[in-house]
């Protein structure tokens, strides 16, 4: 920088609004044990005689949602940038809408449909809906990029 250029207040804002941007992501997924052990089976489906063929609900709401994930992180970018929105704001409303993708994903999604015998036992020919736990359980956090 020569000597005659300076950062203003709000440059300064914004560097540090980054600077926090780069240490954080957002994390969608399921907090109980129990329904990331579901999901993770639906997801990548099971070769251990439990018959559940994948049904990528959590890659297809990405996959099938990439240039509007791509327009929303842009957008919530130059909000925090012009000062209309702090970087957890910014990664709570990405955090939103990625829950609403998944949910989306496993109500309106195209998969193998259920084994007779599933359909028997739980009342649905419907995919990844039971008592709607997958999609009425998703949330996202916020934390440290390669937390826990």
């Amino acid at each position: 920088m020569a000597g005659h250029d300076k950062i203003t207040p709000d440059g300064k804002k914004l560097f540090e609004q980054l600077k926090e941007l780069a240490k954080l992501e957002v994390k969608v997924g399921y907090q109980s044990e129990e329904l990331a052990s579901i999901a993770l089976w639906n997801e990548l489906g099971t070769k251990d005689g439990l018959g559940i063929p994948p049904r990528p609900f959590l890659r297809n709401s990405v996959d099938d949602n990439e240039e509007t994930i791509k327009k929303m992180c842009y957008l919530q970018i130059e909000k925090v940038a012009k000062g209309e929105t702090t970087v957890s704001q910014a990664l709570s409303a990405l955090g939103t809408m990625q829950v609403g993708l998944v949910q989306h994903s496993i109500t309106d999604g195209t998969f193998e449909p259920n084994a007779p015998s599933t359909i028997k036992q739980k009342g649905s020919d419907r995919p990844l809906v039971n008592r709607g736990d997958l999609a009425g359980k998703i949330t996202y956090a916020i934390g440290e990029k390669g937390g826990s």
